[in-house]
């Protein structure tokens, strides 16, 4: 009897061991340049927001306190706190120019709690026309457990400006501590060679849908990333069709191994 009893108490911990080996955590993400507000009021994009549940989300052409002609409606507007507090999440806020009074930069919200938030400054050569950055956060989301999420928008100019900003973004997260998913604008192609040779070693997990312009896309220029490949995995991708900014918002359901 104590023999069969011990072989069930090992069988029952090896079965909860390979469980345990195989068990995954599963997050929504979603990326969406915001044109900084000029085709939509922000409570229009934080009903949006709300309405797909992300657990993170990253946003691009994020105005603070700007006064821009073309948006008169958004004036003064703090527009990632203001989005916070109409999703009901936490934000975080990456200035990457002063613009028009205020600044113009890249934002992140999320469901769970940022343990960290670093701005980090992408290079800009003689060639780029506009400084470009990276927010990276390391996420809480469970107690004690973390991935990195970052933001980025990439030079529009030209492809020598992207591959070198793509040189940087991996420099800083492939070093990183915790599985990573970066998002954002890379105004790059699918067969761009920032993409191809500069986004290699990661794991698309956004769809190939043309996401620019929004009202007849003909471009896919906004991505989904995650490293290490091994430790993500895509469930389902969307890009939804809606008409709140010139590009089309993009989201992932994924699992971190």
């Amino acid at each position: 009897m104590k023999f069969l009893c011990l072989t069930a108490a090992l069988l029952l911990a090896l079965v909860l061991g390979v469980f345990a080996q195989e068990k995954t955590d599963t997050l929504k993400v979603l990326c969406y340049n915001l044109r900084f507000g000029e085709l939509a009021s922000l409570e229009e994009l934080a009903a949006f927001i709300k309405e797909q549940q992300p657990d993170v989300v990253a946003l691009q052409e994020v105005d603070c306190h700007t006064n821009r002609e073309r948006a008169p409606l958004q004036n003064g507007k703090d527009f990632i706190t203001e989005l916070g507090f109409r999703t009901d999440m936490l934000s975080a806020y990456g200035k990457t120019i002063p613009y028009a009074g205020g600044y113009y930069g890249i934002g992140i919200l999320s469901r769970f709690p940022l343990a960290s938030v670093e701005r980090i400054y992408l290079p800009k050569t003689e060639h780029g026309k506009e400084q470009r950055a990276m927010l990276v956060s390391h996420v809480e989301y469970e107690e004690g457990k973390y991935f990195t999420f970052a933001c980025t928008h990439l030079d529009y100019t030209n492809t020598e400006e992207r591959q070198v900003q793509v040189a940087k973004l991996n420099e800083v997260l492939q070093k990183e501590p915790y599985p990573v998913i970066v998002c954002g604008d890379f105004n790059a192609r699918p067969d761009s060679k920032e993409i191809v040779e500069g986004m290699a070693d990661w794991k698309r997990l956004c769809n190939l849908d043309s996401t620019v312009p929004a009202k007849e896309p003909r471009h896919k220029i906004d991505y989904i990333f995650a490293y290490p490949q091994e430790k993500w995995e895509g469930i389902e991708n969307t890009t939804w069709k809606v008409q709140l900014s010139d590009h089309l918002p993009i989201g992932a359901v994924v699992e971190l191994r």
